[in-house]
């Protein structure tokens, strides 16, 4: 597989520093490495390597890229598709026993479904109605993440999660609202799940 330059001096570094530290680089620690002063440029650098199957990269995740191992082959498998979501409606449950395939590599360690979305709440985030969302259970999440959260113990929507220093808020993105949830108290959002990924519509 034939590699530019600085392909291969990325790739390289990306597979060095994860064995030397556990975990991937920032894109702005790729730049810095190489003196790139323009993130844009790494991505398309990176996407460039994903595309050619040497990386991979989890979408919602901070040092999200993994070196893509000799021999390992992607391997589709099933999980549950629980029914739909979206920023302004809950969850609505699906009353039929369905499965969604998904690359195993978008499977987290926690138990991991599907919901399909039923509006463009999402939209700056790429997120369109009518894909799917794949969600890892999970309690906590990172600052900036899309998420699955109930608030005041009620049903739960599909939203961004920005963190404050005693409080929080559960924001959609589409640019004509960008919030549609006052700050909160911390005690008073519960996260269900945090989204992996997105299987498009067609």
């Amino acid at each position: 597989m034939a590699l530019t330059k600085r392909q291969k001096q990325i790739f390289d570094y990306v597979r060095g520093f994860i064995e030397e530290h556990g975990y991937s680089p920032s894109l702005e620690e790729i730049g810095r490495h190489f003196g790139l002063s323009s993130v844009a440029t790494v991505h398309k650098h990176v996407t460039n390597l994903v595309k050619k199957g040497l990386l991979r990269r989890s979408w919602n995740q901070n040092r999200s890229i993994e070196v893509v191992q000799e021999g390992d082959a992607p391997r589709a498998v099933e999980i549950p598709l629980l029914g739909t979501v979206s920023a302004d409606h809950p969850v609505a449950p699906t009353t039929k026993d369905r499965t969604l395939t998904v690359p195993s590599w978008l499977v987290g360690q926690g138990r991991t479904y599907a919901l399909e979305v039923d509006d463009d709440s999402m939209l700056d985030d790429q997120i369109r109605d009518g894909d799917h969302v794949i969600v890892e259970e999970r309690r906590h999440a990172e600052d900036g993440q899309v998420v699955v959260a109930m608030v005041h113990g009620e049903e739960a929507w599909l939203r961004r999660y920005l963190e404050g220093e005693d409080k929080v808020r559960l924001a959609d993105t589409r640019a004509s609202r960008r919030e549609t949830t006052d700050s909160l108290p911390l005690d008073r959002v519960e996260i269900r799940g945090v989204v992996r990924g997105i299987i498009r519509s067609c």
